[in-house]
Formats: C-alpha cells, sequence, structure tokens
C-alpha cells in the first residue's frame, strides 16, 4: 500500500492536500519500480488529484533518480497534464531544473511540443552555462516563425553562401557545382558559351560546402534549386586553356556548366562569376569560389 493515499469525496476536494506555512506542501518519496512518490486519484469529483500549496516553499515537491519527478495525464480536451500557475508573485508557472538533461521536455503528436504565450513574448528567456539560450531540433523546420523575427545582436550562419532558388531548366540532370546563365522568363540554364554576360551564379551545395540561407523558397517545386548569388561555394571549373590560381577572376568556359579563367578583361566585363579560392593547374575539377558577379 502507498505511504500516502487521497481519493476526492466531494465536487470540489482535492483527493490529496498540503499547506505550509514555512516548507514544502507536500513531499513524496518511493523506492519502489513503477511506484509514485505521492499519488492523488479523483475520479468522480471536480476537484484535483493532488493540490499543493505553500507560501514560502514548493507548493508540491518531486525526486526520482532514474525516471520522471513528475508526470501528468490529462484526456480532457483543451486541458494540460501537468499545469503550473502563479498568481501573485514574481516566480514562473512551471519551473524545471535538470543536471544531465533537459530541465523541461515537451512532446506532442499533433501540436506543439511546448506552447508560450505572454504580453511581451511566448517564450521570454532561456539561460545555459555553455552559451547557448535556445536550442530547436527537428526532421522539419527546427523553427518556423508566422510573423517577423526581431533580432537585436548578431545572427551567426554556420554555412557558406546566400543563395536564391530559382525554376531550373532540366532541373534533375543539373549537378550542385554547376553555372548557371539566365532564360527566358526568369528560368536558369546551364552555361554553354565563354564569357557569357547572362551568368547568374553557381548551383549551391557541392563539395560540402551548403547555402546558409535561401531566398524565395518555395515547397513542393522539384524543377527548382537555390543558386549561390553571394559568398562561398563549389564551382566545376575547367582548366584546359589557361591554369588557375589563387585571386584569379572566373568567367563561364564554352564546356557546359563550367568556369574558366578570365584572361581577357574586354570580354570579362559582366561576365565574371567570382574568384577563385584554389589554384587548378590542368584539366577539369571542382575548387571553391568567392562568388562575386561582375
Amino acid at each position: 500500500m502507498p505511504t500516502l493515499q487521497g481519493s476526492g469525496t466531494g465536487p470540489s476536494e482535492p483527493g490529496v492536500r498540503g499547506d505550509s506555512m514555512q516548507d514544502d506542501g507536500v513531499v513524496g518519496f518511493s523506492k519502489a519500480t513503477g511506484h509514485a512518490g505521492v499519488a492523488g486519484v479523483n475520479e468522480e469529483g471536480a476537484g484535483s488529484g493532488l493540490f499543493g500549496r505553500s507560501r514560502r516553499a514548493d507548493g508540491v515537491f518531486a525526486e526520482s533518480a532514474e525516471l520522471r519527478g513528475v508526470i501528468g495525464t490529462s484526456k480532457a480536451t483543451g486541458h494540460a497534464g501537468v499545469a503550473g500557475v502563479n498568481d501573485d508573485g514574481n516566480g514562473p508557472g512551471v519551473f524545471g531544473r535538470s543536471r544531465r538533461t533537459d530541465g523541461v521536455v515537451g512532446l506532442s503528436d499533433q501540436g506543439n511540443g511546448v506552447h508560450g504565450r505572454g504580453p511581451t513574448g511566448g517564450f521570454f528567456e532561456g539561460g545555459s552555462v555553455a552559451g547557448v539560450h535556445a536550442v530547436a531540433q527537428g526532421t522539419g523546420p527546427a523553427i518556423r516563425a508566422a510573423g517577423d523575427v526581431e533580432v537585436t545582436g548578431d545572427i551567426r550562419l554556420a554555412n557558406a553562401d546566400c543563395a536564391e532558388d530559382f525554376d531550373i531548366a532540366e532541373a534533375e540532370s543539373i549537378e550542385p557545382g554547376t553555372v548557371m546563365v539566365l532564360g527566358e522568363e526568369g528560368v536558369l540554364h546551364q552555361s554553354q558559351q565563354a564569357y557569357d554576360k547572362r551568368v547568374a551564379g553557381v548551383v549551391s551545395g557541392a563539395g560540402g560546402y551548403k547555402p546558409a540561407l535561401i531566398l524565395d523558397k518555395q515547397q513542393l517545386q522539384s524543377n527548382r534549386k537555390p543558386v549561390a548569388l553571394l559568398g562561398k561555394a563549389y564551382c566545376k571549373v575547367d582548366a584546359q586553356y589557361a591554369s588557375i590560381e589563387i585571386g584569379d577572376l572566373l568567367t563561364t568556359s564554352p564546356l557546359p556548366g563550367h568556369a574558366m579563367k578570365a584572361d581577357d578583361p574586354f570580354k570579362a566585363f559582366g561576365a565574371v562569376i567570382g574568384k577563385a579560392l584554389r589554384p587548378l593547374k590542368e584539366g577539369l575539377g571542382l575548387i571553391p569560389i568567392l562568388i562575386a558577379l561582375q
């Protein structure tokens, strides 16, 4: 039998109630596998299964050496499994702390894992000894903002280039690193001729570099690819006509989808893709370049 068990008998009576003026309202410990430190059940009335109140310490305190300190389940629509309320003080409604893993975890099969709403922000403040205040992970977008995003500090992006999605002709055959030129109605084609002033950029994602920012992203359109317009990207290059050194200006090559050294400054004006960041003495290769259309 549990050390403490309560069941509400009236329509508004808690199953277990703890009041304290200076210490914890209710404290329960259990060493038995599968059993709670404190269990309160109210199956028929309108009161709480477990209620704790304290004026100076925790209303309800739960501790577990291996599993969750508190777990709550609700089958009622619109009601939380666990609810925390602080009406009068300056403390949080819900507080979670862990020495080895997450302080608070929210999981949902259909809605939000964690939902926050407040007059100044849904999630007001986060803190971590490691320096990261908020971490979001997901198989889809880690963070989705329905409105504007305001940032008062720096934005640090781990990946390399700023790209924009474009409609691509014969998209299924176009590889990352391919040099692209403008076509009719905004559709891009791989380059076909030397010193082409229609050059637009390089398809992102080759050689381990990924786009840090993608503009005009549209879902469920298989004929679109991100094209690097600024930053670093790996590019298919052709050194058959001239060796490529670090810092050389690059333009379109006669070889489809490739760049080559721009050794004619008059033809190069308006047809430069960027600068080589690695050399290529001869033949064909894939090298990082600094995208700088000019």
